[in-house]
Protein backbone atom coordinates (compact mmCIF):
# COMPACT_ATOMS: atom_id res chain seq x y z
CA UNK A 1 0.00 0.00 0.00
CA UNK A 2 2.88 2.37 0.70
CA UNK A 3 4.30 1.72 -2.77
CA UNK A 4 0.85 2.28 -4.31
CA UNK A 5 0.42 5.55 -2.45
CA UNK A 6 3.87 6.59 -3.64
CA UNK A 7 2.93 5.89 -7.26
CA UNK A 8 -0.34 7.77 -6.96
CA UNK A 9 1.47 10.73 -5.42
CA UNK A 10 3.56 11.25 -8.56
CA UNK A 11 2.67 14.43 -10.48
CA UNK A 12 1.67 12.68 -13.73
CA UNK A 13 -0.09 9.70 -12.11
CA UNK A 14 -3.52 10.77 -13.43
CA UNK A 15 -2.20 11.06 -16.98
CA UNK A 16 -0.58 7.63 -17.01
CA UNK A 17 -3.55 5.95 -15.30
CA UNK A 18 -5.83 7.41 -17.95
CA UNK A 19 -3.64 6.27 -20.83
CA UNK A 20 -3.15 2.77 -19.44
CA UNK A 21 -6.81 2.06 -18.59
CA UNK A 22 -8.18 3.48 -21.86
CA UNK A 23 -5.46 1.79 -23.92
CA UNK A 24 -6.07 -1.62 -22.38
CA UNK A 25 -9.83 -1.30 -22.86
CA UNK A 26 -9.28 -0.39 -26.52
CA UNK A 27 -6.95 -3.36 -27.05
CA UNK A 28 -9.41 -5.75 -25.39
CA UNK A 29 -12.21 -4.28 -27.49
CA UNK A 30 -10.42 -4.91 -30.79
CA UNK A 31 -9.64 -8.47 -29.70
CA UNK A 32 -13.21 -9.23 -28.67
CA UNK A 33 -14.71 -7.65 -31.81
CA UNK A 34 -12.58 -10.02 -33.89
CA UNK A 35 -13.58 -12.97 -31.72
CA UNK A 36 -17.29 -12.14 -31.87
CA UNK A 37 -17.48 -11.39 -35.62
CA UNK A 38 -14.90 -13.63 -37.29
CA UNK A 39 -17.23 -16.62 -37.78
CA UNK A 40 -20.12 -14.50 -39.05
CA UNK A 41 -17.90 -12.50 -41.43
CA UNK A 42 -16.25 -15.63 -42.80
CA UNK A 43 -19.63 -17.28 -43.42
CA UNK A 44 -20.96 -14.14 -45.07
CA UNK A 45 -18.09 -12.80 -47.20
CA UNK A 46 -15.23 -15.24 -46.73
CA UNK A 47 -13.17 -12.62 -44.83
CA UNK A 48 -12.93 -13.35 -41.11
CA UNK A 49 -11.21 -10.02 -40.37
CA UNK A 50 -13.70 -7.71 -42.12
CA UNK A 51 -15.22 -6.25 -38.95
CA UNK A 52 -11.83 -6.11 -37.23
CA UNK A 53 -10.37 -4.12 -40.13
CA UNK A 54 -13.24 -1.66 -40.04
CA UNK A 55 -13.01 -1.25 -36.27
CA UNK A 56 -9.23 -0.84 -36.46
CA UNK A 57 -9.64 1.98 -38.99
CA UNK A 58 -12.02 3.78 -36.64
CA UNK A 59 -9.60 3.13 -33.78
CA UNK A 60 -6.83 4.86 -35.74
CA UNK A 61 -9.15 7.81 -36.43
CA UNK A 62 -10.03 7.89 -32.73
CA UNK A 63 -6.37 7.89 -31.72
CA UNK A 64 -5.81 10.88 -34.02
CA UNK A 65 -8.80 12.59 -32.35
CA UNK A 66 -7.29 11.74 -28.96
CA UNK A 67 -3.95 13.24 -30.01
CA UNK A 68 -5.60 16.42 -31.29
CA UNK A 69 -7.77 16.91 -28.19
CA UNK A 70 -4.96 16.38 -25.72
CA UNK A 71 -3.02 19.21 -27.37
CA UNK A 72 -5.84 21.74 -27.03
CA UNK A 73 -6.09 24.19 -24.11
CA UNK A 74 -9.25 24.72 -22.11
CA UNK A 75 -10.12 27.97 -23.91
CA UNK A 76 -10.46 26.05 -27.19
CA UNK A 77 -12.96 23.63 -25.66
CA UNK A 78 -14.91 26.60 -24.31
CA UNK A 79 -14.91 28.23 -27.72
CA UNK A 80 -16.27 25.17 -29.55
CA UNK A 81 -18.94 24.36 -26.93
CA UNK A 82 -21.78 26.31 -28.54
CA UNK A 83 -20.99 25.37 -32.17
CA UNK A 84 -20.70 21.70 -31.18
CA UNK A 85 -24.07 21.78 -29.42
CA UNK A 86 -25.67 23.52 -32.40
CA UNK A 87 -24.27 20.93 -34.79
CA UNK A 88 -25.53 18.08 -32.57
CA UNK A 89 -29.04 19.55 -32.41
CA UNK A 90 -29.12 20.03 -36.19
CA UNK A 91 -28.00 16.43 -36.79
CA UNK A 92 -30.63 15.10 -34.38
CA UNK A 93 -33.35 17.19 -36.03
CA UNK A 94 -32.37 15.90 -39.47
CA UNK A 95 -32.32 12.31 -38.20
CA UNK A 96 -35.76 12.58 -36.58
CA UNK A 97 -37.17 14.33 -39.64
CA UNK A 98 -35.98 11.57 -41.96
CA UNK A 99 -37.26 8.87 -39.61
CA UNK A 100 -40.67 10.59 -39.46
CA UNK A 101 -40.82 10.96 -43.25
CA UNK A 102 -40.04 7.29 -43.68
CA UNK A 103 -42.64 6.24 -41.10
CA UNK A 104 -45.52 8.40 -42.31
CA UNK A 105 -44.86 9.11 -45.99
CA UNK A 106 -42.55 6.22 -47.00
CA UNK A 107 -39.81 8.66 -48.04
CA UNK A 108 -36.54 6.77 -47.73
CA UNK A 109 -34.08 9.60 -48.36
CA UNK A 110 -33.66 13.24 -49.29
CA UNK A 111 -30.87 13.44 -51.82
CA UNK A 112 -27.76 11.81 -50.34
CA UNK A 113 -29.23 11.92 -46.80
CA UNK A 114 -30.76 8.74 -45.43
CA UNK A 115 -31.71 7.68 -41.90
CA UNK A 116 -31.87 4.22 -40.38
CA UNK A 117 -33.19 4.35 -36.81
CA UNK A 118 -30.10 5.75 -35.00
CA UNK A 119 -27.73 6.25 -37.94
CA UNK A 120 -27.57 9.16 -40.36
CA UNK A 121 -26.06 8.38 -43.76
CA UNK A 122 -24.53 10.91 -46.12
CA UNK A 123 -23.69 8.70 -49.06
CA UNK A 124 -21.17 6.11 -47.84
CA UNK A 125 -20.47 8.05 -44.61
CA UNK A 126 -22.51 7.11 -41.54
CA UNK A 127 -22.62 8.81 -38.14
CA UNK A 128 -24.61 8.47 -34.94
CA UNK A 129 -25.76 11.97 -33.96
CA UNK A 130 -26.35 10.91 -30.36
CA UNK A 131 -22.60 10.31 -29.89
CA UNK A 132 -21.88 13.85 -31.05
CA UNK A 133 -24.62 15.09 -28.71
CA UNK A 134 -22.97 13.45 -25.68
CA UNK A 135 -19.64 15.19 -26.25
CA UNK A 136 -21.31 18.49 -27.13
CA UNK A 137 -23.45 18.40 -23.98
CA UNK A 138 -20.34 17.86 -21.84
CA UNK A 139 -18.63 20.94 -23.33
CA UNK A 140 -21.67 23.20 -23.34
CA UNK A 141 -22.97 22.12 -19.93
CA UNK A 142 -19.57 22.63 -18.29
CA UNK A 143 -19.25 26.03 -19.97
CA UNK A 144 -22.68 27.24 -18.80
CA UNK A 145 -22.35 25.93 -15.23
CA UNK A 146 -18.82 27.31 -14.85
CA UNK A 147 -20.01 30.78 -15.90
CA UNK A 148 -22.91 30.79 -13.44
CA UNK A 149 -20.72 29.87 -10.48
CA UNK A 150 -22.33 30.50 -7.10
CA UNK A 151 -25.60 31.59 -8.72
CA UNK A 152 -26.53 27.92 -9.26
CA UNK A 153 -28.32 27.98 -5.91
CA UNK A 154 -31.22 29.75 -7.63
CA UNK A 155 -33.75 27.77 -9.67
CA UNK A 156 -34.01 30.46 -12.32
CA UNK A 157 -30.29 30.14 -13.07
CA UNK A 158 -30.72 26.43 -13.78
CA UNK A 159 -33.95 26.99 -15.70
CA UNK A 160 -32.22 29.24 -18.22
CA UNK A 161 -30.72 27.99 -20.44
CA UNK A 162 -29.63 24.58 -19.10
CA UNK A 163 -32.93 22.81 -18.50
CA UNK A 164 -34.66 23.77 -21.79
CA UNK A 165 -31.68 22.65 -23.88
CA UNK A 166 -31.29 19.41 -21.91
CA UNK A 167 -35.02 18.74 -22.26
CA UNK A 168 -34.83 19.27 -26.02
CA UNK A 169 -31.93 16.82 -26.30
CA UNK A 170 -33.77 14.27 -24.16
CA UNK A 171 -36.80 14.41 -26.45
CA UNK A 172 -34.76 14.25 -29.68
CA UNK A 173 -32.65 11.35 -28.42
CA UNK A 174 -35.09 9.47 -26.21
CA UNK A 175 -37.82 9.09 -28.82
CA UNK A 176 -35.62 6.75 -30.86
CA UNK A 177 -33.05 5.60 -28.29
CA UNK A 178 -34.08 5.37 -24.64
CA UNK A 179 -30.73 3.88 -23.58
CA UNK A 180 -28.72 6.80 -24.97
CA UNK A 181 -31.10 9.20 -23.24
CA UNK A 182 -30.30 7.49 -19.94
CA UNK A 183 -26.60 8.01 -20.70
CA UNK A 184 -27.30 11.71 -21.25
CA UNK A 185 -29.16 11.74 -17.94
CA UNK A 186 -26.13 10.25 -16.16
CA UNK A 187 -23.97 12.89 -17.82
CA UNK A 188 -26.21 15.74 -16.63
CA UNK A 189 -26.31 14.32 -13.10
CA UNK A 190 -22.49 14.20 -13.07
CA UNK A 191 -22.28 17.84 -14.19
CA UNK A 192 -24.77 19.06 -11.58
CA UNK A 193 -23.13 17.01 -8.82
CA UNK A 194 -19.70 18.44 -9.63
CA UNK A 195 -21.21 21.95 -9.70
CA UNK A 196 -22.51 21.52 -6.14
CA UNK A 197 -26.22 21.80 -6.90
CA UNK A 198 -28.54 21.29 -3.92
CA UNK A 199 -30.18 17.93 -3.22
CA UNK A 200 -33.65 19.40 -3.74
CA UNK A 201 -32.78 19.92 -7.40
CA UNK A 202 -31.78 16.25 -7.76
CA UNK A 203 -35.03 15.16 -6.13
CA UNK A 204 -37.10 17.28 -8.52
CA UNK A 205 -35.07 16.03 -11.48
CA UNK A 206 -35.65 12.43 -10.37
CA UNK A 207 -39.42 12.92 -10.41
CA UNK A 208 -39.35 14.63 -13.81
CA UNK A 209 -36.97 12.00 -15.18
CA UNK A 210 -39.15 9.08 -14.08
CA UNK A 211 -42.19 10.74 -15.63
CA UNK A 212 -40.27 11.32 -18.87
CA UNK A 213 -39.06 7.73 -19.02
CA UNK A 214 -42.63 6.54 -18.50
CA UNK A 215 -43.83 8.68 -21.42
CA UNK A 216 -41.04 7.38 -23.66
CA UNK A 217 -41.90 3.79 -22.73
CA UNK A 218 -45.51 4.47 -23.66
CA UNK A 219 -44.41 6.17 -26.90
CA UNK A 220 -43.04 2.85 -28.18
CA UNK A 221 -46.66 1.82 -28.83
CA UNK A 222 -46.89 4.69 -31.34
CA UNK A 223 -43.79 3.64 -33.24
CA UNK A 224 -41.02 5.23 -31.17
CA UNK A 225 -37.64 3.59 -31.49
CA UNK A 226 -37.75 0.24 -33.21
CA UNK A 227 -41.40 -0.32 -32.32
CA UNK A 228 -44.46 -0.09 -34.56
CA UNK A 229 -48.15 0.59 -34.18
CA UNK A 230 -49.08 -2.99 -35.03
CA UNK A 231 -46.61 -4.71 -32.66
CA UNK A 232 -46.46 -4.92 -28.87
CA UNK A 233 -44.65 -2.25 -26.88
CA UNK A 234 -41.13 -3.66 -26.84
CA UNK A 235 -39.92 -1.21 -24.17
CA UNK A 236 -42.72 -2.22 -21.82
CA UNK A 237 -42.00 -5.88 -22.57
CA UNK A 238 -38.34 -5.44 -21.59
CA UNK A 239 -39.34 -3.69 -18.38
CA UNK A 240 -41.83 -6.39 -17.38
CA UNK A 241 -39.32 -9.12 -18.26
CA UNK A 242 -36.86 -7.48 -15.87
CA UNK A 243 -39.36 -7.06 -13.05
CA UNK A 244 -40.88 -10.53 -13.51
CA UNK A 245 -38.39 -12.76 -15.38
CA UNK A 246 -40.15 -15.66 -17.16
CA UNK A 247 -38.96 -19.23 -16.98
CA UNK A 248 -36.33 -20.00 -19.68
CA UNK A 249 -38.29 -22.98 -20.95
CA UNK A 250 -41.43 -20.88 -21.30
CA UNK A 251 -39.39 -18.18 -23.00
CA UNK A 252 -38.29 -20.56 -25.77
CA UNK A 253 -41.42 -22.72 -26.04
CA UNK A 254 -43.89 -19.83 -26.12
CA UNK A 255 -41.45 -17.51 -27.95
CA UNK A 256 -41.98 -14.70 -25.50
CA UNK A 257 -40.63 -11.29 -26.47
CA UNK A 258 -38.15 -9.40 -24.34
CA UNK A 259 -36.53 -12.42 -22.72
CA UNK A 260 -34.66 -14.27 -25.50
CA UNK A 261 -31.49 -12.13 -25.43
CA UNK A 262 -31.44 -12.04 -21.64
CA UNK A 263 -31.72 -15.83 -21.34
CA UNK A 264 -28.99 -16.40 -23.94
CA UNK A 265 -26.73 -13.92 -22.15
CA UNK A 266 -27.20 -15.82 -18.91
CA UNK A 267 -26.34 -19.06 -20.69
CA UNK A 268 -23.11 -17.41 -21.81
CA UNK A 269 -22.33 -16.40 -18.23
CA UNK A 270 -22.98 -19.96 -17.07
CA UNK A 271 -20.89 -21.57 -19.80
CA UNK A 272 -17.92 -19.32 -19.05
CA UNK A 273 -17.54 -20.26 -15.41
CA UNK A 274 -14.49 -18.91 -13.61
CA UNK A 275 -11.90 -19.04 -16.39
CA UNK A 276 -14.01 -19.27 -19.56
CA UNK A 277 -13.99 -21.73 -22.44
CA UNK A 278 -11.06 -20.00 -24.16
CA UNK A 279 -10.58 -16.99 -26.39
CA UNK A 280 -12.42 -17.48 -29.69
CA UNK A 281 -14.24 -20.64 -28.53
CA UNK A 282 -17.65 -19.17 -27.77
CA UNK A 283 -20.63 -21.12 -29.11
CA UNK A 284 -23.35 -18.52 -28.59
CA UNK A 285 -21.76 -16.19 -31.13
CA UNK A 286 -22.77 -18.67 -33.88
CA UNK A 287 -26.04 -16.81 -34.37
CA UNK A 288 -27.58 -17.80 -31.03
CA UNK A 289 -27.03 -14.44 -29.30
CA UNK A 290 -28.27 -11.40 -31.25
CA UNK A 291 -25.96 -8.35 -31.30
CA UNK A 292 -23.11 -10.41 -29.86
CA UNK A 293 -20.56 -8.00 -31.34
CA UNK A 294 -22.25 -4.85 -30.07
CA UNK A 295 -24.68 -4.53 -27.15
CA UNK A 296 -24.04 -8.07 -25.81
CA UNK A 297 -20.30 -8.32 -26.30
CA UNK A 298 -19.86 -8.52 -22.51
CA UNK A 299 -21.68 -11.88 -22.62
CA UNK A 300 -19.09 -13.17 -25.12
CA UNK A 301 -16.33 -11.94 -22.81
CA UNK A 302 -17.96 -13.80 -19.93
CA UNK A 303 -18.22 -17.02 -21.96
CA UNK A 304 -14.69 -16.96 -23.38
CA UNK A 305 -12.74 -15.39 -20.50
CA UNK A 306 -14.96 -16.25 -17.54
CA UNK A 307 -15.25 -14.38 -14.27
CA UNK A 308 -11.56 -13.46 -14.44
CA UNK A 309 -11.98 -11.65 -17.75
CA UNK A 310 -15.11 -9.87 -16.55
CA UNK A 311 -13.27 -8.77 -13.41
CA UNK A 312 -10.48 -7.29 -15.51
CA UNK A 313 -13.02 -5.27 -17.49
CA UNK A 314 -14.71 -4.02 -14.32
CA UNK A 315 -11.38 -3.11 -12.71
CA UNK A 316 -10.31 -1.11 -15.79
CA UNK A 317 -13.57 0.84 -15.77
CA UNK A 318 -13.15 1.40 -12.02
CA UNK A 319 -9.64 2.79 -12.65
CA UNK A 320 -11.06 5.02 -15.37
CA UNK A 321 -13.74 6.30 -12.97
CA UNK A 322 -11.18 6.95 -10.23
CA UNK A 323 -8.88 8.76 -12.65
CA UNK A 324 -11.63 10.97 -14.04
CA UNK A 325 -12.79 12.00 -10.57
CA UNK A 326 -9.17 12.52 -9.48
CA UNK A 327 -8.63 14.90 -12.39
CA UNK A 328 -11.86 16.74 -11.57
CA UNK A 329 -10.75 17.15 -7.96
CA UNK A 330 -7.23 18.35 -8.72
CA UNK A 331 -7.67 20.87 -11.53
CA UNK A 332 -8.20 24.50 -10.56
CA UNK A 333 -10.30 25.71 -13.51
CA UNK A 334 -14.08 25.23 -12.88
CA UNK A 335 -14.67 24.40 -16.55
CA UNK A 336 -12.05 21.63 -16.48
CA UNK A 337 -13.49 20.25 -13.25
CA UNK A 338 -17.05 20.10 -14.58
CA UNK A 339 -16.06 18.71 -17.99
CA UNK A 340 -13.95 15.97 -16.39
CA UNK A 341 -16.81 14.97 -14.10
CA UNK A 342 -19.25 14.97 -17.03
CA UNK A 343 -17.08 12.74 -19.23
CA UNK A 344 -16.49 10.33 -16.34
CA UNK A 345 -20.20 10.09 -15.53
CA UNK A 346 -21.01 9.56 -19.21
CA UNK A 347 -18.51 6.72 -19.89
CA UNK A 348 -18.84 4.92 -16.57
CA UNK A 349 -22.64 5.33 -16.53
CA UNK A 350 -22.91 3.88 -20.02
CA UNK A 351 -20.73 0.94 -19.01
CA UNK A 352 -22.90 0.30 -15.94
CA UNK A 353 -26.10 0.42 -18.05
CA UNK A 354 -24.67 -2.02 -20.60
CA UNK A 355 -23.18 -4.51 -18.13
CA UNK A 356 -26.24 -4.31 -15.87
CA UNK A 357 -28.53 -5.09 -18.80
CA UNK A 358 -26.45 -8.05 -19.99
CA UNK A 359 -26.21 -9.59 -16.52
CA UNK A 360 -29.88 -8.97 -15.71
CA UNK A 361 -29.25 -6.43 -12.94
CA UNK A 362 -30.88 -3.64 -14.99
CA UNK A 363 -33.51 -3.58 -17.75
CA UNK A 364 -32.24 -4.00 -21.31
CA UNK A 365 -31.74 -0.67 -23.07
CA UNK A 366 -29.44 -1.45 -25.99
CA UNK A 367 -26.42 0.78 -25.44
CA UNK A 368 -22.88 -0.24 -26.51
CA UNK A 369 -20.06 -0.92 -24.09
CA UNK A 370 -17.51 1.94 -24.38
CA UNK A 371 -14.16 1.06 -26.01
CA UNK A 372 -15.21 -2.58 -26.56
CA UNK A 373 -18.43 -2.82 -28.60
CA UNK A 374 -18.31 -2.68 -32.38
CA UNK A 375 -19.13 0.81 -33.64
CA UNK A 376 -17.14 3.55 -35.33
CA UNK A 377 -18.84 6.78 -34.24
CA UNK A 378 -18.94 5.76 -30.58
CA UNK A 379 -15.28 4.75 -30.55
CA UNK A 380 -14.03 7.96 -32.20
CA UNK A 381 -16.04 10.24 -29.91
CA UNK A 382 -15.04 8.24 -26.82
CA UNK A 383 -11.33 8.52 -27.64
CA UNK A 384 -11.76 12.25 -28.32
CA UNK A 385 -13.29 12.63 -24.84
CA UNK A 386 -10.37 10.70 -23.34
CA UNK A 387 -8.03 13.09 -25.15
CA UNK A 388 -9.74 16.04 -23.47
CA UNK A 389 -9.32 14.32 -20.10
CA UNK A 390 -5.63 13.80 -20.90
CA UNK A 391 -5.27 17.53 -21.58
CA UNK A 392 -6.85 18.29 -18.22
CA UNK A 393 -4.62 15.73 -16.47
CA UNK A 394 -1.51 17.49 -17.79
CA UNK A 395 -2.95 20.79 -16.52
CA UNK A 396 -3.10 19.62 -12.89
CA UNK A 397 -0.98 22.02 -10.79
CA UNK A 398 1.60 19.41 -9.74
CA UNK A 399 1.77 17.93 -13.24
CA UNK A 400 2.22 21.34 -14.87
CA UNK A 401 5.00 22.30 -12.44
CA UNK A 402 6.75 18.96 -12.98
CA UNK A 403 6.58 19.30 -16.77
CA UNK A 404 7.97 22.84 -16.64
CA UNK A 405 10.70 21.84 -14.17
CA UNK A 406 11.98 19.10 -16.46
CA UNK A 407 10.48 19.79 -19.88
CA UNK A 408 10.59 17.04 -22.51
CA UNK A 409 12.65 17.44 -25.64
CA UNK A 410 11.46 19.99 -28.16
CA UNK A 411 10.52 17.37 -30.76
CA UNK A 412 8.43 15.54 -28.14
CA UNK A 413 6.52 18.74 -27.36
CA UNK A 414 5.96 19.38 -31.06
CA UNK A 415 4.89 15.83 -31.91
CA UNK A 416 3.01 14.77 -28.77
CA UNK A 417 1.74 17.68 -26.67
CA UNK A 418 2.90 21.21 -25.72
CA UNK A 419 3.62 22.24 -22.16
CA UNK A 420 0.50 23.12 -20.12
CA UNK A 421 0.21 26.59 -18.56
CA UNK A 422 1.72 27.04 -15.14
CA UNK A 423 -0.87 27.31 -12.33
CA UNK A 424 -1.27 30.38 -10.17
CA UNK A 425 -0.26 32.94 -12.76
CA UNK A 426 -0.95 36.46 -11.63
CA UNK A 427 -3.57 38.27 -13.55
CA UNK A 428 -2.82 41.50 -15.32
CA UNK A 429 -2.94 44.51 -13.01
CA UNK A 430 -6.26 46.28 -12.96
CA UNK A 431 -6.39 49.55 -14.89
CA UNK A 432 -6.25 52.76 -12.85
CA UNK A 433 -9.46 54.29 -11.65
CA UNK A 434 -9.30 57.07 -14.19
CA UNK A 435 -9.39 54.57 -17.07
CA UNK A 436 -12.51 52.70 -15.91
CA UNK A 437 -14.96 55.20 -17.34
CA UNK A 438 -16.73 58.23 -15.97
CA UNK A 439 -16.96 58.18 -12.18
CA UNK A 440 -18.79 60.98 -10.32
CA UNK A 441 -16.34 63.02 -8.31
CA UNK A 442 -17.05 64.93 -5.15
CA UNK A 443 -16.31 68.62 -4.85
CA UNK A 444 -12.73 69.63 -4.17
CA UNK A 445 -11.94 69.99 -0.51
CA UNK A 446 -10.46 73.13 0.87
CA UNK A 447 -7.18 73.21 2.79
CA UNK A 448 -8.96 73.33 6.13
CA UNK A 449 -11.37 70.49 5.13
CA UNK A 450 -8.71 67.89 4.40
CA UNK A 451 -8.69 64.87 6.69
CA UNK A 452 -5.95 64.88 9.22
CA UNK A 453 -3.53 62.02 9.62
CA UNK A 454 -4.82 59.03 11.55
CA UNK A 455 -4.26 59.40 15.28
CA UNK A 456 -3.67 63.17 15.16
CA UNK A 457 -6.33 65.58 16.42
CA UNK A 458 -6.03 69.04 14.93
CA UNK A 459 -7.79 70.75 17.88
CA UNK A 460 -5.21 69.58 20.40
CA UNK A 461 -1.53 70.44 20.45
CA UNK A 462 1.15 69.10 22.71
CA UNK A 463 2.44 71.88 25.01
CA UNK A 464 5.05 71.89 27.77
CA UNK A 465 7.74 69.44 28.63
CA UNK A 466 7.18 65.78 29.28
CA UNK A 467 7.49 66.23 33.05
CA UNK A 468 4.83 68.94 33.03
CA UNK A 469 2.49 66.74 31.04
CA UNK A 470 3.02 63.87 33.52
CA UNK A 471 2.00 66.14 36.35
Amino acid sequence: MAALRGLLARPLASYYLLLSSAGLLLLIGLTMVFSATSVRDYAKDGDAAASLTKQAIFAVIGIVAFWACQRLPARTFRAVARPALGAAVVLLLILNLLVALEAFFRVDSIGPLKAELLWLYLGPISVQPVEVAKYALVLWGAYVLARKGAALGWWKELATPLFPVVGLLFVLVGYNDLGSMLCLLALVVGLLWAAGVRLQVFAALSVVGLAGVGLLVAAASLGAGSGSRDADNYRLTRLTAFLDPPDPKACFQEQLQGCYQLVQARYALENGGWFGVGLGKSTLKFGWLPEAHNDFIFAIIAEELGVVGCTVILVLFAVLAYTGLRIARRVEDPFRRLAAAGVTAWLVGQAVINIGGVTGLLPLTGVPLPFISDGGSALVVTLAAIGMLASFARAEPDAARALHARPPARWVRLVWAPLPPLPGRRRRPAPPAGDRGSVPRSRTRGPDEKAAARGVRPDRTRAGTASERRR
